[in-house]
């Protein structure tokens, strides 16, 4: 951007609080609030990033719900009221949650996808390293883009959080707006998600457009996300979302229906797959093909900006150091010997900490210390750190938090890295981990760097003290980043399945002397016996489907164990139904690290996705918010396109109230706070029930009421039964398409009832996991025997799988066993049409009126 003429100098800036003011600051109420706010913000910024790949900027809220909570502390407990600079330092602390859940978000998963294990360690080391990397760039950079730059850099989220702070007086209603958001999406979200009242997403595949499937998923978050991103970016999204279900799903199966043979990267004929079968497969490839285009072509676009942002901070940061002696305390920044000491520590802890041993499969090792390739790691890590903070610093200021090209930074470091390493001929598989770890912490650094500068912004306008507030930042930053590292885990692990069906077989025997050397072991819930972890590569030589399994000590496959992120199973064993997380980011930088590195990738289906990023850039379109559409599910993009039509329907309405009411949606409106409330509400309660999985119990009995149920058909095979129930429940005149498929789910549903009622003759020796065994006294059935054994009849499944050979799987039901029918769609659709009603009303005023 020009310089202007009109350009205020920094002298003329005034801020609210002058500098020879002093008053409490940083405070350790101040800063313990923040650090709890950020901690919730986020947790709820890491679901989110794992549903939707995105986030929102949780500053605002921070503000707000600081000056109401501090002025109802001071009511309660007779203390003081918080000041300003206080409250600065609140949403200081509190705004490093969501920097941080990104970048952990959308690049620590990827490390589980490309086969290992996501250790509580590593998540956190990238995530402590890559945010203190952040604020440590960050420093020098303030004076030159901060105040030498006041006037050009806008900084609108910083500017706007200032605003929020300095008309603190409107605090106490504006937080009404978001606790009531808040209130009504985790309510929301507990009667969807943990009773089980309606289903969480609509979806009725078109039998007259073979492939097409029409389909929302009723989450509060995703319908506030679309508001606060407008009604144009929504709209782009969905549109990517529609390519993707009308035409490329459709398609697919038009033109593969009558290949009899299976088509790479499928391992069935395309004729036999459904719709979401080649939405996993195929389009998936196609959305990350756009999805890194579109990263890359905004990176080159803030091209210019990013070489006068580099020459820039180069260049001025010499202009800061020769003002480092101004000892005014809103100019007082932590010293540069921090800085460089700090940046040095930093070095030496990635090369020690973040190190790989190839010889050891990838885990980290004393010798790991002594490899150079670490050390290279860390030297890159610096660099990139460097460049890329800088960048997103300037491109924050110019563009904002939120068009800030954070996952294309990671992509260029990425590539750059991965591109580096094939020349150095490091391409084993512990080498992959390395590359994705540099990335992480780039990616972490960039994000957090942006924030930093936001909030540094926010400071400069209501006169704070930049030392306080990088420190408050740091305190948020490790707070947030040990325990968001520890979330993630938790909600992988809370949706992994357990699974002893459709076991592959091997078509060579493992070399189970090598996988006892070098696996881990691990148990499976209800099974004390120890198994081997064994990751099965793409194209391995056993030729099993790449995934996690738990093997015994003689080599066979006893479970395929599923994972919450990125997994593909969405019921257990027993049928119960499980949350999966699909962040588009991390299957992204999997997928570029293990096809640059492995040289082995689809390269026809990603480069199609390239196509569609250059077409649609061509025609004016941002291609990176078109290519995420194609990349998600149309059932997460429908949501976000309903919220950015209600933001679209309030305008409107607005504009006809006459030019005072003209004005567009702000970040403090009441319908962008009801809708942050709708995101933070919806994300937070999701985060909690997606914990309840940890136990069985607790989730079939809140979900006891979720399915309506029939008696199973006398004497009929266990198929017929399931269609007698479908034809019973659409009617006789409904179509044989409709039947079909409502068969399949009913099917699907209730098959695991089947191994409940396998016999189990008397004095029948029943094998048990680790080694046990268990003779039945009476004629009973295998449900009852499970109940006996392992407090579980749910548990049946696992019993037959460990006696195949001695208990046969009956053809069907005892008559008036009750079967469980699928939930309809419209309780869903109309309890997300409630939501979107109380938006429109909340923005509207027609309710929940601001007070003037």
């Amino acid at each position: 951007m020009a310089d202007s003429e009109t350009t205020p100098s920094p002298a003329a800036h005034q801020p609210y609080v002058a500098d020879n003011v002093r008053m409490p600051e940083f405070t350790w109420p101040a800063v313990l609030v923040g650090a709890v706010l950020g901690i919730i913000f986020g947790a709820s910024s890491l679901y989110l990033v794992l549903k939707v790949g995105m986030t929102v900027s949780a500053s605002i809220p921070v503000a707000v719900l600081s000056i109401t909570l501090f002025r109802l502390f001071s009511r309660v407990f007779g203390v003081r009221q918080a000041t300003i600079l206080e409250n600065n330092i609140v949403q200081t602390t509190g705004s490093a949650g969501e920097s941080i859940a990104f970048g952990v978000g959308v690049t620590m998963p990827a490390v589980m996808i490309l086969g290992f294990e996501m250790e509580i360690t590593r998540v956190m080391v990238v995530s402590v390293l890559g945010g203190i990397l952040g604020i440590l760039m960050m420093i020098p950079l303030r004076r030159a883009f901060i105040v030498k730059q006041h006037g050009k850099l806008t900084y609108p989220e910083g500017t706007a959080c200032a605003d929020v702070l300095i008309i603190g007086e409107t605090g106490g209603a504006s937080a009404r707006t978001v606790f009531a958001g808040f209130g009504v999406a985790f309510v929301y979200q507990f009667l969807c998600k943990g009773l089980r009242w309606w289903k969480e997403i609509a979806a009725r595949p078109l039998d007259w457009f073979l492939g097409a499937k029409p389909a929302l998923e009723a989450d509060p978050a995703l319908l506030g996300v679309g508001y606060i991103i407008g009604t144009r970016t929504s709209c782009v999204i969905v549109a990517g979302g529609i390519l993707q279900a009308f035409l490329l799903v459709p398609a697919i199966r038009f033109f593969g229906q009558g290949l009899s043979q299976p088509l790479y990267p499928a391992v069935v004929p395309i004729a036999s797959m459904n719709a979401d079968r080649i939405y996993e497969v195929y389009v998936r490839y196609i959305g990350a093909g756009a999805v890194a285009a579109g990263g890359i072509i905004s990176l080159c676009q803030a091209l210019p900006l990013i070489v006068s942002s580099v020459a820039s901070g180069l260049r001025d940061i010499g202009g800061a150091v020769t003002g480092a002696g101004d000892s005014r305390r809103t100019n007082r920044d932590l010293p540069l010997a921090t800085v460089l000491f700090g940046s040095l520590f930093l070095v030496l802890a990635i090369w020690v900490f973040l190190g790989v041993d190839p010889q050891a499969g990838g885990s980290w090792s004393l010798r790991s210390i002594f490899q150079w390739s670490n050390l290279a790691a860390a030297v890159l890590i610096v660099l990139f750190g460097f460049l890329f903070v800088t960048v997103s610093s300037r491109l924050t200021g110019e563009i904002g938090s939120s068009s800030n090209p954070i996952s294309g930074m990671t992509i260029a470091t990425l590539l750059l890295t991965c591109l580096v390493f094939l020349l150095l001929g490091w391409t084993a598989a512990p080498y992959r981990l390395m590359a994705l770890s540099i990335a992480a912490v780039v990616c972490i650094a960039s994000s957090n760097g942006g924030t930093t500068s936001q909030d540094l912004k926010t400071g400069f306008l209501v006169g704070a003290t930049p030392k306080w507030q990088q420190f408050a930042i740091g305190v948020g930053t490790v707070s947030s980043a040990l325990v968001i590292g520890a979330v993630l885990l938790a909600m992988n692990q809370s949706s992994t399945i357990y699974s002893t069906k459709n076991l592959p077989e091997l078509k060579q025997p493992l070399d189970m002397d090598h996988l006892k050397a070098t696996a881990q072991q691990a148990k499976a819930p209800g099974d004390q016996q120890l198994y081997y972890v064994w990751h099965a590569t793409e194209g391995n030589r056993e030729g099993v489907p790449p995934a996690k399994y738990l093997v015994n000590d003689r080599g066979k496959i006893c479970y395929l164990v599923d994972p919450g992120i990125s997994g593909k199973l969405t019921r257990r064993d027993d049928g119960t139904e499980v949350q999966k997380y699909n962040p588009p980011q991390a299957e992204l930088f999997a997928l570029i690290t293990n096809g640059i590195l492995s040289q082995k990738l689809p390269w026809v289906l990603v480069l199609l996705g390239v196509a569609i990023a250059l077409v649609v850039e061509l025609c004016g379109v941002s291609s990176l918010a078109f290519a995420v559409g194609v990349y998600l599910p149309l059932s997460t993009s429908a949501p976000i396109f309903a919220g950015g039509l209600v933001r679209y329907l309030i305008e409107k309405v607005r504009r006809k109230r006459g030019p005072a009411a003209a004005e567009l949606e702000s970040e403090m409106s009441p319908g962008a706070l009801l809708a942050t409330g709708y995101i933070a509400g919806g994300t937070i309660a999701g985060v909690l029930i997606a914990f309840l999985n940890f136990n069985d119990t607790i989730v079939h009995r809140l979900a006891f009421w979720q399915y309506r149920s029939a008696p199973a058909a006398a004497t009929a095979p266990f198929d017929a039964q399931c269609a007698a129930l479908a034809e019973s429940e659409l009617g006789r005149h409904a179509s044989p398409k409709r039947i079909e498929r409502l068969t399949a789910r009913v099917h699907r549903l209730n098959d695991n009832l089947l191994y409940r009622y396998v016999q189990v003759p008397r004095r029948t020796m029943v094998k048990l996991p680790q080694n046990g065994r268990f003779m039945s006294a009476v004629d009973s059935t295998l449900g009852e025997v499970a109940q006996e054994t392992l407090h579980s009849p749910n548990k049946a499944s696992l019993l037959f799988d460990l006696n195949q050979d001695r208990l046969k799987l009956p053809d069907s039901l005892p008559p008036g066993v009750m079967l469980k029918i699928p939930q309809r769609n419209a309780p869903a659709l109309i309890a997300f049409l409630l939501l979107a009603v109380f938006l429109a009303a909340v923005g509207t005023g027609w309710i929940m009126r601001p007070k003037a």
